[in-house]
């Protein structure tokens, strides 16, 4: 979420961050702890959860997974029936304490914190121009942009919610917790997912709809681009602050980001997957003897070209669930070293086969290469690499760490090249309309694949260097 240049950690995306809240609930920070496990896999490098009693708002953050920052004791300090939670990927130049969410203001008009997933892409002409009218920031986060434009504004809380937001570009959804409310905000452009569920006689709020179902609420719908929901007392209201709305879900949600078991956009993430492992194999040309899938993100589109290809689907590759954040290391020799140790090879199942091997993007090339090499030492007679999405040709700046042309092989070489660099027997990639087709819709931003973005980048197409 920060405006620095990030980097990939061994070799795959990361999204920046899950939100999550809950509405007059008795245990509101222990739900919501339990929400943020559930959406763990969107932030491993810091965690928080802010909570109202309807009089004070508190706040207790810190850097390390969910289970590492919290504890009992800790949960029983944030007393209230009201909160919200974040879990966070932080990138090069923005892990500062100052950045770790939620983050709060205590303010004589009353205290509120905010949780963000996303990236503001005129954050920085926002933030000078702020500065040149006397605000002081405390961290290089762009969420804290939305804070001081709040302040800034006159009117109720939700008028000044809708005036700041009306000033924003890029992709967002927040949470913002007031002493006795909720606020819900998606940007215009819906890149960012964010939905509303009920929860016995309150609401919850969250990134993912996994989430919803480990503290048992029911999803009610998806927060629409564009849209303020509100929730108080009075239940839930909706209005909108802009009416210049588009829905451009971000592709990699699908692709990569989301639990299998969420729904977005009424899609359901494993069937999108799944289906688009079917095309894959509907364009195949060349003959195999097994599927596999990479884990765990791409074991979905593998099941779907099992089932189209009339190939078994074996388990060839076993990730290690231990190795955790350990090896997500900034070289590229650890990174490589990285590799080996979260996947192993299946040897009795691979030796001497023709592997069709599933994955759901290619960034550096350089863990495919290593999953490859890994494959071919067990024994695999040829391994063929399909992707279930295109090629990653563009920098994303909507909140994900893919920043600059030089990180991405495929703005540098053509799939045949590709093929040769990480030493496969053949690869192919979806087309974006094979995409839609396997998704079943067209609201998709797919600004990576093609370099269309959805909205102007502002200072941040400096950052475009090939």
């Amino acid at each position: 979420m920060e405006l620095e240049k990030t980097y990939f950690l061994n070799g795959k995306i990361n999204e920046e961050c899950g939100v999550f809240g809950i509405y007059n609930a008795s245990d509101a920070a222990s739900l919501t702890y339990f929400g943020l496990h559930a959406l763990q896999h969107r932030g491993q490098e810091a965690a928080g959860i802010a909570s109202s009693d309807g009089e004070k708002v508190r706040c207790y953050k810190g850097k390390g997974l969910i289970t590492e920052v919290f504890n009992p004791q800790i949960i029983d300090t944030l007393t209230g029936n009201n909160a919200i939670g974040h879990v966070r990927y932080s990138t090069e130049g923005g892990n500062e304490i100052e950045n770790v969410q939620p983050l709060m203001v205590r303010a004589h008009t009353g205290h509120f914190a905010v949780v963000h997933n996303g990236q503001v892409v005129n954050a920085h002409e926002l933030k000078m121009q702020m500065e040149n009218e006397g605000s002081i920031f405390q961290g290089s986060s762009d969420s804290e942009v939305l804070i001081h434009l709040i302040q800034k504004e006159v009117g109720s809380f939700s008028e000044k919610i809708k005036k700041a937001c009306n000033k924003l570009e890029g992709a967002f959804a927040f949470i913002i917790l007031t002493k006795d409310c909720l606020y819900a905000i998606r940007d215009k452009n819906g890149l960012r997912p964010l939905s509303i569920a009920k929860l016995d006689e309150g609401y919850c709020l969250s990134s993912e709809t996994c989430a919803f179902e480990i503290v048992n609420a029911k999803f009610i719908r998806d927060v629409e681009p564009g849209e303020v929901v509100k929730i108080s007392k009075e239940g839930l209201s909706f209005f909108k602050y802009t009416e210049y709305t588009q829905n451009k879900m971000c592709a990699m949600e699908y692709i990569y980001f989301a639990r299998p078991d969420s729904n977005i956009d009424g899609i359901n993430v494993h069937t999108a997957r799944r289906i688009s492992g079917q095309v894959l194999a509907k364009l195949e040309d060349h003959e195999g003897d097994i599927v596999i899938g990479v884990p765990d993100s791409s074991l979905s589109a593998a099941i779907g070209y099992s089932e189209a290809s009339g190939l078994p689907y074996e388990i060839g590759l076993i990730k290690n669930r231990y190795v955790g954040r350990t090896f997500i290391q900034p070289t590229q020799k650890q990174r490589e070293r990285g590799v080996r140790m979260k996947l192993s090879a299946v040897k009795s199942i691979v030796s001497g086969k023709r592997v069709f091997m599933i994955d759901d993007s290619i960034v550096r090339g350089t863990t495919s290469k290593r999953i490859v090499q890994l494959l071919k030492e067990a024994g695999a007679k040829e391994v063929h690499v399909r992707i279930g999405s295109p090629a990653i040709t563009h920098p994303c700046f909507y909140g994900v760490d893919t920043s600059t042309y030089d990180e991405l092989i495929s703005s540098r070489l053509n799939v045949d090249e590709l093929c040769a660099f990480i030493g496969a027997d053949s690869l192919k990639f979806l087309t974006i309309q094979q995409l839609e087709e396997a998704f079943k819709t067209k609201n998709l931003c797919t600004s990576c694949f093609s370099g269309h973005y959805v909205t102007n980048l502002f200072s941040l197409q400096d950052k475009l260097i090939k």
